[in-house]
């Protein structure tokens, strides 16, 4: 499973003031701490005006690649000049989020792409909005692939996002993703599928309890990457007891390795 960490998002109050304030320590802190409960990917969101946007994900990229440079950076903006800025501080190719149908973002994030070779997230939106099933959202993925191929970028690269809505917004939102998935998965064999976690559990109480089972089902469905918070034990335990239920896990090495390490179960001291 390629776990994303979402925690440097300049939408969230601390990290938006550490971003105005050039606050290298915290953003230092916050990118290890994911990096070190077994985020690869680290998604960089600004969240800032457009005119400051470039040169605050510029100043994130360093800081953060300073901090952690094996992992992978995902700038996440719909800004293609912010994208630009952060790819040319990077000292490794990026992931970008994200291409959607919606045509600003096919304008000005696939050229990008496609220019630099990175890996891409993909979103089932186009400019009359977000599909309310499976199949329209797989025929938005379907245009957007063709896309990709023309532009260079393997299938490999990909990483499709079925788009994750509030379980308490409709009682069908899950089912939805997961038949997305498995029709990704089925047509693209090779493409990756992530998602925004968390947003099913929004609105919910125990939300805790709802996105390890949200993420066994999506395991199950076809999804191998997720973007969320990796400093939760008690997601990471359940990601990889779901993998090597499902076979995922040969040997079941990575499990008992994680368990010895004390990366996964009962924390010490608990």
């Amino acid at each position: 499973m390629i776990l994303i960490g979402e925690k440097i998002n300049g939408t969230r109050k601390q990290v938006g003031e550490a971003i105005e304030k050039r606050d290298a320590d915290f953003i230092r802190d916050l990118a290890l701490r994911q990096f070190q409960g077994g985020a690869s990917y680290l998604d960089l969101n600004a969240g800032s005006l457009p005119e400051r946007e470039p040169e605050d994900m510029a100043w994130l990229v360093e800081i953060v690649q300073e901090a952690v440079p094996d992992a992978t950076l995902c700038l996440d903006s719909p800004n293609h000049k912010a994208l630009r800025a952060g790819i040319q501080k990077a000292a490794k190719t990026p992931m970008l989020n994200s291409l959607s149908g919606e045509q600003f973002r096919v304008d000005g994030v696939l050229p990008l792409a496609c220019e630099f070779g990175t890996e891409l997230i993909i979103l089932p939106i186009s400019d009359s909005g977000i599909p309310g099933d499976a199949a329209g959202r797989l025929a938005v993925v379907r245009r957007l692939v063709e896309m990709t191929r023309k532009g260079g970028l393997p299938d490999e690269k990909l990483f499709v996002d079925p788009l994750v809505m509030a379980i308490s917004t409709g009682v069908e939102n899950g089912n939805i993703t997961f038949e997305t998935c498995r029709k990704i998965s089925e047509e693209f064999p090779r493409v990756h599928i992530t998602c925004g976690l968390s947003n099913i559990s929004f609105g919910m109480p125990l939300r805790s309890i709802l996105n390890q089972a949200f993420l066994v089902l999506g395991i199950q469905a076809g999804m191998d990457s997720a973007i969320l918070d990796p400093e939760r034990r008690e997601l990471r335990g359940m990601m990889m007891a779901a993998e090597t239920l499902l076979g995922k896990d040969r040997h079941c090495m990575n499990f008992n390795r994680a368990f010895r390490a004390g990366k996964i179960g009962p924390a010490k001291g608990a």
